[in-house]
């Protein structure tokens, strides 16, 4: 019978070699880049359409977005199973996917993804219609107190820009008059409205202008709105949540004034959601490997073939086989005593979404804190369940007064918290706070070091560009990274830390 030495080499080599031989397939077949940085940032949009049916037809319409602002639609892909499909060309630069049937007993939802990039830094949008607007139809109080702002801020502007950028400012401070509570008031909290319906009572045209705010990983997102108005000469953005002129460098225009993005006959209940992943890919790749994923189905392993809110979630999850790696290489080959196998890794990814500075901070607030309330705790003798229970508690409490704290105070990047494991946390301060009682201080002070050590030395490695691509683009090379771990689980050698401490009677033959 062959031993676990043998067995285990034989395994490790065979995931070695299927990672490897995978990954250099999608290189040379797929023409899939191995090292980030040579080509364009290509973005993932899909779109979810659900909505619950009624009784007759269904007839769906989606408004698609156009190549605006320096963006570049590479592919388009639709899912319509069971429905009729058609695009409609209304004009150069708009059409209107439609989905239709002719009865439908469940709920649905109708799938729409593309990819784009930014092929122009140019950001400039094509010149519209400038049509004088119609005047909002108000009550007689409503429309004196329209009236009463819109002269205030005219008094105080020099020209339309400076005047959109005034109102704007009303609407966002903290003491507003009473002209404006009482129209936001009227227009249900609806400044957009409000802002769009001034301008017009001014006769300035304007309109809405919808789109996507673009961020990594994002998922169930909604359109955001900016304002476009019209100076008398040009066209100038605004956005109303800062009262600020120009066009984001992130935002990807969807539509420019007109309709409803979404029109939907035969439903109800109906919502449109956005997921979005960003990747480093070169444009003919991305087309490439869309346009050959049936040919390669059995040895295509790229996530691309998932939902994009999928997408994202999975380069993040991807990830945990490096942090797992750095974890076995530090504590196997090293030395370096942890708090938990699995608690530098956590707080690793926590570390990513707060940055490593801001992370730090955090955790060693988080678990200082926790260790003086759970070290009074012990003095009242509760038991285990009840304590473990109450520290939970406790650290929930001490992340929303830390959120507060630093919201109140302006460091938004403190806001974070939110992203440490609540439960690991507690669970980490109830772990150090016997091994304070079993061993003393300085045991608590060697592990809780170590576990940072290698939480930071898992962070940088997951936050490498290089790092993050291969596994994205490469996910069978999760296979090379467990045979690996699975020879560095048969190492029974002196580990670097044994080494430094018995280097005396190494001196000494």
């Amino acid at each position: 019978m062959i031993n676990s030495k043998i067995q285990i080499a034989l395994i490790s080599g065979v995931l070695i070699a299927l990672g490897v031989g995978l990954t250099l397939y999608k290189a040379v077949s797929l023409n899939l880049p191995l090292l980030p940085g040579e080509y364009r940032e290509v973005w993932t949009v899909e779109s979810k359409t659900s909505f619950t049916p009624t009784d007759g037809p269904v007839n769906v319409g989606l408004r698609l977005p156009a190549s605006l602002a320096g963006w570049t639609i590479l592919d388009e892909h639709f899912v319509s199973s069971g429905f009729g499909f058609s695009i409609i060309e209304e004009s150069a630069t708009v059409s209107t996917a439609r989905w239709t049937r002719q009865s439908l007993d469940h709920a649905t939802t109708l799938y729409y993804k593309m990819q784009i990039y930014r092929a122009r830094a140019d950001r400039q949008l094509p010149a519209l219609a400038v049509n004088k607007p119609a005047q909002p139809l108000l009550e007689a109080d409503q429309q004196a107190a329209m009236d009463r702002v819109v002269q205030r801020v005219s008094q105080q502007s020099s020209d339309r820009e400076s005047f959109t950028l005034l109102l704007m400012q009303e609407l966002l401070r903290e003491s507003q008059d009473q002209d404006i509570q009482f129209l936001l008031s009227s227009y249900e909290n609806d400044s957009l409205a409000l802002i769009l319906e001034s301008l017009a009572s001014a006769e300035i045209p304007a309109h809405e202008l919808r789109g996507l705010e673009l961020e990594d990983g994002r998922r169930r997102q909604t359109l955001s709105s900016l304002i476009e108005v019209h100076t008398g000469d040009k066209w100038i953005i605004a956005n109303p949540k800062t009262a600020r002129l120009g066009l984001p460098d992130n935002f990807f225009i969807w539509q420019r004034g007109g309709d409803a993005i979404l029109n939907l006959s035969g439903g109800r209940n109906s919502s449109l959601e956005f997921a979005l992943v960003s990747n480093s890919l070169p444009a003919k790749a991305v087309l490439g490997m869309e346009q050959r994923a049936e040919e390669f189905a059995l040895l295509d392993f790229s996530i691309y073939t998932l939902p994009v809110e999928q997408q994202g979630v999975f380069k993040g999850l991807l990830l945990i086989p490096v942090a797992a790696l750095v974890v076995v290489i530090m504590r196997l080959l090293v030395g370096v005593k942890t708090s938990g196998t699995f608690m530098p890794i956590l707080i690793a990814l926590a570390f990513i979404q707060t940055t490593l500075v801001v992370g730090l901070i955090i955790f060693l607030a988080l678990i200082g804190s926790g260790l003086w309330i759970r070290s009074y705790l012990s003095r009242l003798n509760l038991l285990l369940v009840a304590r473990v229970a109450t520290v939970i508690i406790v650290v929930i409490l001490l992340m929303a007064a830390l959120a507060v704290t630093s919201y109140k105070l302006g460091l938004d990047q403190i806001l974070t918290v939110t992203f440490f494991p609540t439960v690991i946390v507690a669970w980490t301060i109830e772990r150090m706070s016997i091994i304070w009682e079993e061993e003393g201080g300085h045991e608590v002070l060697i592990q809780g070091s170590g576990s940072l050590l290698v939480a930071v030395l898992a962070y940088l490695a997951m936050s490498n560009r290089l790092v993050e691509h291969l596994t994205f683009n490469f996910p069978e090379l999760s296979l090379s990274l467990l045979g690996v771990i699975l020879l560095l689980g048969k190492y029974t050698g002196y580990r670097l830390s044994e080494l430094y401490r018995f280097r005396d009677l190494a001196s000494k033959k």
